[in-house]
């Protein structure tokens, strides 16, 4: 796994964590920027299991294929679903979800990587 691309995921995401958290804190709704902060992590995200699928297939596979899997697959998921739960709750609360859903993204990266070991 990309060591250097999973740092800039995993700096973009708490990035995003600290917005959010600030958003919250400061009684906002989830506002365009926000949204587009969660859009740029997602796309990061998203290189980021491509470059992992060409590693997979150039032979650098995982030790549990089917743990791993379920790791990238939940970490595709989790952002986007944060966003959509976000826009149901036009509150600072939804704020504070998108905040929260960008806050577990470095944990399951660094979960991947220690899976991909």
């Amino acid at each position: 796994m990309n060591s250097a691309l999973a740092h800039v995921v995993m700096i973009t995401a708490l990035a995003l964590a600290a917005a959010g958290g600030l958003a919250a804190l400061l009684d906002r709704r989830p506002g365009r920027l926000l949204q587009l902060g969660a859009g740029l992590v997602e796309l990061l995200l998203v290189v980021l299991a491509v470059v992992v699928v060409v590693e997979v297939v150039g032979g650098d596979r995982p030790a549990e294929a089917a743990t791993f899997l379920g790791y990238a697959l939940t970490t595709l998921g989790v952002l986007p679903a944060a966003v959509v739960l976000a826009r149901m709750e036009p509150t600072r609360w939804g704020s504070a979800i998108i905040g929260g859903g960008a806050l577990l993204l470095p944990v399951l990266i660094l979960r991947l990587q220690q899976v991909h070991g």
